[in-house]
């Protein structure tokens, strides 16, 4: 078994690595070029078989230059787990950090997804675990964009599901939403959580468990998932300002 993570240098990416080699599985793991020796550290620690890709998933070439070097290969789990975000009002945030942000949360997911499905379903097996975010359910002024890509990837990863349910085939897609993670997101994003987040390392265990096993939603923890099913049932306005106020007190 194979399985390709990107964004692996650090946080959940990493763990995850960690946790599928030390059951068996080989791995491709992908980052910039600047992370390009934590990877090599990362790799020579771990127990299997491991490629090491670098690549700029801000650019739609990066996306299709990494799905044709795995092309060669047997891949039996896809994880889209690079992406970052940024803070601050809309009118004040980078517009090129911003167009990078999608790029990487929402233009090369949706590649990498729909190239690895197509092969995927040609042999009727193999898992996606497209990482968003609890925010994915939400609205988030402060952070506009950064919610807006994660809803993108949980309507995306549940709308193809879907579609793979109902064609009876048993590919996977599962989309993993988790709440505040002790990672460098925050660091990049120039953040600090208000509440005190999980591991990179709990999390990654329990989305592996998880997306193993076919779970479509995977929300680390009861208070997350108490947190998504509640925010269905406040209207839209609302929300927005109980997120702005949560979102204020990370400055």
């Amino acid at each position: 078994m194979r399985a390709l993570i990107t964004g692996a240098s650090s946080g959940i990416g990493r763990d995850m690595a960690r946790i599928l080699s030390s059951m068996g599985w080989e791995l491709i793991l992908t980052s910039t070029e600047k992370s390009r020796k934590a990877l090599e550290k990362l790799s020579e620690e771990l127990d299997t078989a491991c490629d090491i890709y670098c690549c700029d998933l801000a650019s739609q070439k990066g996306a299709i230059e990494l799905y044709r070097y795995c092309e060669g290969m047997r891949v039996d789990m896809l994880i889209n787990n690079a992406g970052f975000g940024a803070f601050g009002e809309f009118d004040k945030t980078s517009l090129k950090t911003e167009l990078d942000m999608i790029n990487v949360n929402i233009r090369s997911l949706h590649i990498l997804t729909k190239l690895f499905l197509k092969k995927f379903k040609r042999r009727n097996s193999g898992t996606i675990l497209n990482v968003a975010s609890s925010a994915g359910f939400m609205t988030g002024p402060l952070m506009a964009a950064y919610y807006a890509s994660k809803n993108y990837v949980v309507r995306l990863s549940l709308a193809v599901n879907e579609e793979l349910r109902r064609s009876g085939s048993r590919v996977k897609v599962c989309v993993l939403c988790p709440g505040p993670v002790d990672t460098n997101f925050n660091n990049r994003a120039g953040v600090s959580f208000g509440l005190s987040g999980i591991t990179s390392r709990e999390a990654a265990q329990y989305a592996i468990d998880k997306a193993l096993k076919g779970k479509t939603v995977i929300i680390p923890t009861l208070t997350m998932k108490l947190a998504v099913f509640g925010s269905r049932f406040v209207p839209h306005k609302m929300l927005a300002a109980i997120t702005y106020n949560f979102q204020n007190k990370k400055k």
